[in-house]
Formats: structure tokens, C-alpha cells, sequence
């Protein structure tokens, strides 16, 4: 579809402080076909993103910049951001997607097809993710894993389903169902304003498509610790539907699945060791030890579905022990504290 209408898409990136993959984001939206237009919001960065931004210009020509000098009251930067660029957009499809993504070759005319035939308003991706350090490998495959649970894909896709949910990394969307819904300025102050969005593209009669993405698009979410604890925690209790029983459903199953089976075997190992184990001691540390070999088998495979390298599996320990922390960090951020921090900004989470 995107071969015979090659100017059906306007891209909007939305760009605070993004040094760091501004031109792998840049050369890899304007090799796709379909592009009408990139337009990346500079939203008043301290570092080097608008002078990379500038020099990429000769290299992409469909590239515009615009830039934000202020945030109005009510407004959150990313939803401000993406609605200045709304305004000028000029595409029947837009594209909201993150400056940290880099896309693949052919992607976007494969997805604009893909969501053409099958009659989608928004078609959303999972992004396979980048894990270079140990705690990235630790914990985003676990919470990716999680979130498949949480809003399932085939579950979301189905138009008989209330389920809905979308990733803003790659959100693909019908400027009718956009400007139908209000657009990001009916969600102005939304924290999790791309769940939000295809709640209300679904409830006004929207068809969604939400995909594993691994094959398409990818991202490095977090570039340090401190940045991956501040994301999280702004989004974990959210992501959750602000529900305590499903949080305490996640951590109970992170201490009886992950945590307390591998502490007991060591425990059991330990004693067998030490001459003073016994036929039950025996048996405990092999159930122990069948119960954490089941656990691998299935987080293997649930990883490699979402996109993940099997090199990531073994560490889901450190995994569950961070992503439990970062849960209560998140309930305490949003019911105690009632403020998030995120990009030099501080949200309040009240109501």
C-alpha cells in the first residue's frame, strides 16, 4: 500500500535530552518508504539534540524540527510535545514513536500495509529491546514478560474484547480515529498516555492491532540504573491499572516462583553437604530444584516470544529481586508521595 502512496505517513518523535541515538533514529525513518513527513519535537533539551537535529536536516530531507519553550499548566512534555507536531502534521496515518528506537529496514511500509488489511485504526508495537548491561537484561525482559500477561496481544487485538493497550514506542494511528478521540489533548495530563489512547480508539468503535514488534523496531529504553528506576517507577503502578491486588499478585508470585525456590535448594544443598540431610531434606531440594527448571523453561520461552535473546533467562533472579523493589517504589511514588520524576520534570500522580 505504502509503495503506491508513498507520502501516507507523517512521523512524530517527540525529543528531550536525546543525544545519544538522535541520528541512528533519524537515518532509520527516513530510509522507510511511506514518509511524508519527520517531525521531532525538540522539548527545550540541555544537551547536544537540537544541534544534532539540525545537522541531520541535509541528510533528511523530510525532516522538521519544531520546539516547545514553555509547558503549559494541565500539560505533561511527551503529550504537549506530540500535539504541537499533531498540529502540522499532514499524513492520513501518523506515526507517534521514541527518539531511543531505531527502524528496521521496510518497516514501516510492512506495518502500514499489515494495518491497512486488516482494517486497524492503531496498530501498536512491542519493540524488541536492547539489553547491554546486566540489570537491563535482568529486569526489562521480566517486566515485558509480565506486561504480555497483563495485556495480551491477541486479547487486545480482538474487537470483541474490552481489552486494549498500546506501546508509544511505535503507535501507528488513523488521523480520523486521532482527531476522533480528541487526540493526545484529550489525554493532556495522562502519565500512561498511550494505554489511555487505545482505551478510547477502542471504546469509540477503533479496531486495534497490538504485535510482539522484535522483527520491526527496536530500542534501548534506559541508558543507567537511575534512569530505568525513575521510568519504571512511573510507570509499573499504572501499567497495573492502579490495582494493589494484582501488584501483590505479581509480587507474591516473584517470592513463591523465583525467589524462595532457589533459596531453599541452596538451603537443602547446603545441609545434604553437611552430613545432616535426610530422605526429606532429599526430597525437598529436588522439588525445590524441579520447581526453579519449570520456571527457567517457561521464562525462556515466554522471552524469546517477546523478541529477547535466551542469553537474558538466567538473569531472572536479579530480575525478580529489582522488579519487586521497583513495584512497591511505584505504589509508593503514586499513592504516597503523589509525584513521579522523569526527564528533569516532576508530575504529580493526583488525581
Amino acid at each position: 500500500m505504502s509503495q503506491n502512496y508513498p507520502g501516507l505517513v507523517s512521523i512524530i518523535v517527540p525529543a528531550r535530552n536525546e543525544e545519544a541515538n538522535l541520528e541512528c533514529l533519524v537515518r532509520s525513518l527516513a530510509a522507510q518508504r511511506g514518509v511524508r513527513e519527520i517531525l521531532i519535537v525538540d522539548d527545550q533539551s540541555e544537551d547536544r539534540t537540537l544541534e544534532i537535529l539540525e545537522a541531520m536536516k541535509g541528510e533528511a530531507p523530510l525532516l522538521r524540527v519544531l520546539h516547545i519553550d514553555s509547558l503549559p499548566e494541565g500539560w505533561l512534555g511527551k503529550t504537549y510535545a506530540v500535539t504541537v507536531a499533531a498540529r502540522e502534521a499532514a499524513g492520513d496515518w501518523l506515526l507517534f514513536t521514541d527518539a531511543d528506537t531505531e527502524h528496521l529496514p521496510g518497516s514501516l511500509a510492512a506495518l502500514l500495509e499489515l494495518a491497512e488489511r486488516e482494517g486497524a485504526d492503531l496498530l501498536s508495537l512491542s519493540p524488541g529491546q536492547v539489553t547491554p548491561t546486566w540489570w537491563e537484561k535482568a529486569v526489562i525482559p521480566l517486566v515485558y514478560v509480565n506486561l504480555a500477561r497483563l495485556y495480551r496481544f491477541e486479547e487486545v487485538s480482538e474487537p470483541g474484547s474490552a481489552a486494549a493497550a498500546a506501546n508509544g514506542q511505535y503507535l501507528l494511528i488513523r488521523r480520523q480515529a486521532y482527531a476522533r478521540v480528541g487526540g493526545h489533548q484529550a489525554i493532556r495530563n495522562e502519565i500512561l498516555e498511550d494505554v489511555e489512547l487505545a482505551k478510547r480508539v477502542k471504546a469509540a468503535g477503533g479496531k486495534l492491532l497490538f504485535l510482539p514488534g522484535a522483527a520491526w523496531v527496536r530500542t534501548r529504553m534506559y541508558r543507567s540504573f537511575g534512569e530505568m528506576w525513575r521510568g519504571w517507577t512511573k510507570n509499573l503502578y499504572l501499567i497495573y491499572g492502579g490495582s494493589l491486588a494484582k501488584i501483590f499478585k505479581t509480587l507474591a508470585e516473584l517470592c513463591a516462583v523465583d525467589l524462595l525456590p532457589q533459596f531453599f535448594l541452596v538451603v537443602l544443598l547446603m545441609w545434604l553437604l553437611s552430613g545432616r540431610g535426610n530422605v526429606i531434606v532429599l526430597c525437598g531440594a529436588l522439588g525445590c530444584l524441579l520447581i526453579v527448571v519449570v520456571r527457567h523453561a517457561s521464562y525462556l520461552r515466554a522471552v524469546t516470544r517477546l523478541g529477547f535473546e535466551s542469553g537474558v533467562a538466567p538473569w531472572r533472579l536479579e530480575g525478580a529481586v529489582i522488579l519487586g523493589a521497583l513495584l512497591i517504589n511505584s505504589v509508593i511514588a503514586h499513592r504516597v508521595s503523589h509525584h513521579v520524576d522523569w526527564k528533569g520534570r516532576r508530575y504529580s500522580t493526583r488525581g
